[in-house]
């Protein structure tokens, strides 16, 4: 299935709440697993695509001080977001880009990057070629995408929230997209069909901490394209809720501080 358009669109506050408090609280612990990687292979060019709010990003230009780094996304408000932390990084090159249809030369990069972006490729094959295209020979393409649902804690009980406030037609924002490609199967063979070979899937699991439930609420429902969802179907509100989400996961997972699996796959390919 196709996701509708509007699951690309972070604009508004959605950059600022995202930075603020989805990336410490899921995509920091795969940033620096991701940069970790990639340290391995010494790039000398290193292109990310899907850059976000420069949550992996951040990690490589400190680990990777001597290595040119171009950073895009699909949205240049959340390279506005990136660039507010990022701004005096000399090794960092930001270009606004489609990641099916990059603009660069054949063979520019040693490394290209995408931390939890594949998702959103309406035509992933494409994307992956694109990617294999803009590869030096030997180059290597490392990137993540997230497990199913279930396997997420956070993100499951907001969604079973999302049925119990909406029954009739839930927000599936989280369902079909950022968690809607974790078959290990399909993604290998999504890239064999680009042209690649030598491809390792490893699932990795972390936790994912928040200071509140009502913080991990805010995330979810306010600073993801969910937001347009919700706001969409009118009652309760937007406000309302998120407090029924932070509801949810403080019975689950208590008062204060709180802490939850998520899971994910990383994936190599040459």
């Amino acid at each position: 299935m196709t996701a509708p358009s509007s699951d690309k669109v972070f604009s508004g506050s959605v950059p600022q709440i995202y930075d603020r408090l989805m990336v410490p609280m899921i995509f920091a612990p795969y940033a620096r697993d991701l940069a970790q990687r990639i340290k391995g292979h010494r790039p000398h060019d290193l292109l990310e695509i899907a850059a976000g709010t420069g949550a992996v990003t951040t990690v490589l230009a400190a680990e990777l001080p001597d290595t040119h780094i171009t950073a895009t996304d699909l949205n240049e408000p959340m390279l506005a977001q990136a660039r507010t932390h990022l701004a005096g990084k000399s090794n960092i090159t930001w270009q606004q880009a489609d990641a099916l249809s990059l603009p660069f030369a054949d063979a520019s990069f040693d490394v290209v990057a995408c931390q939890f972006g594949a998702m959103f490729f309406p035509d992933r094959i494409k994307g992956y070629a694109e990617v294999r295209r803009v590869l030096r020979p030997g180059g290597r393409f490392l990137f993540n995408v997230w497990d199913r649902i279930e396997e997420n804690d956070f993100a499951d009980v907001m969604q079973q929230t999302m049925h119990q406030v909406f029954a009739s037609d839930p927000p599936q924002f989280m369902a079909r997209t950022p968690h809607g490609y974790h078959d290990a199967a399909r993604v290998r063979g999504d890239l064999t069909a680009a042209g690649f070979r030598d491809i390792t899937i490893e699932m990795v699991t972390h936790r994912s901490p928040a200071a509140s439930a009502q913080d991990a609420a805010i995330a979810y429902c306010q600073g993801t394209p969910m937001r347009g969802e919700i706001e969409a179907r009118g009652t309760p509100g937007l406000e309302a809720t998120t407090q029924r989400v932070a509801e949810a996961l403080a019975r689950r997972f208590g008062n204060g501080p709180i802490d939850g699996k998520i899971q994910a796959l990383v994936i190599s390919a040459a």
